[in-house]
């Protein structure tokens, strides 16, 4: 019998660690139960708790197996499925995607702190601050340039769908959120574009309808 799969994300509106490895497992074709925890809540803590050890989520399970860590998570489904091949075959592009897929994963500290994630939410007039615009002109250099070096074979930042493209789907809903204009930031149109790409998914399509359902 064949190990359930078992992901434990927070609310679909807040969440960007949790959307991270919950699309990457959905373009990889992993099977998976999802299993909610109500974040802002008197008991969240109490709750993450009784999944992860480290007392954040997401967190994914496989029989006796716990991983915690949404960048871990997704080396894991890439390890579940190979076929889906979620890091680009090539090595050099491989070794850039993960390069930015850990930039991600430990940086824009202020992008993240004045542009949090709410997914439906349309918020106009936040002025970023010289660090917040510093972020956004980089994530902006990063989907552009990757996107000249590698993107050939198709619409994403290596061509196919990456972990990288799952590292950044959460900062493309922030910039529609907060309806930041790439252009203001240095992007030609190719970091617009990507963005515009990302947005329209089927899986982050899916992740909408559960975000506006609460």
């Amino acid at each position: 019998m064949e190990e359930e799969t078992v992901l434990v994300i927070g609310d679909k509106a807040w969440s960007s660690w949790s959307l991270r490895p919950w699309l990457a497992a959905k373009v990889a074709g992993v099977a998976f139960r999802e299993v909610p925890v109500r974040l802002r809540q008197p008991d969240t803590a109490a709750e993450i708790a009784r999944h992860s050890p480290s007392g954040r989520i997401p967190v994914l399970k496989r029989g006796g197996l716990s991983v915690w860590d949404s960048l871990a998570i997704c080396e894991y489904l890439a390890e579940l499925a190979p076929d889906a091949q979620l890091w680009p075959a090539d090595a050099k592009a491989r070794a850039v995607a993960r390069s930015i897929s850990a930039e991600m994963h430990s940086g824009f500290q202020g992008l993240r702190k004045e542009f949090p994630m709410d997914f439906h939410a349309r918020i106009a007039g936040p002025v970023p601050s010289e660090q917040a615009r510093a972020d956004i002109a980089r994530v902006a250099q990063i989907w552009r340039e990757t996107r000249a070096s590698f993107g050939a074979g198709g619409p994403f930042l290596f061509g196919a769908f990456s972990i990288a493209d799952a590292m950044y789907a959460p900062v493309a809903t922030r910039f529609q959120t907060y309806g930041i204009d790439l252009a203001a930031h240095g992007d030609d149109g190719t970091a617009a574009a990507y963005q515009q790409t990302v947005l329209a998914m089927p899986g982050m399509q899916e992740w909408g309808a559960g975000a506006a359902r609460g």
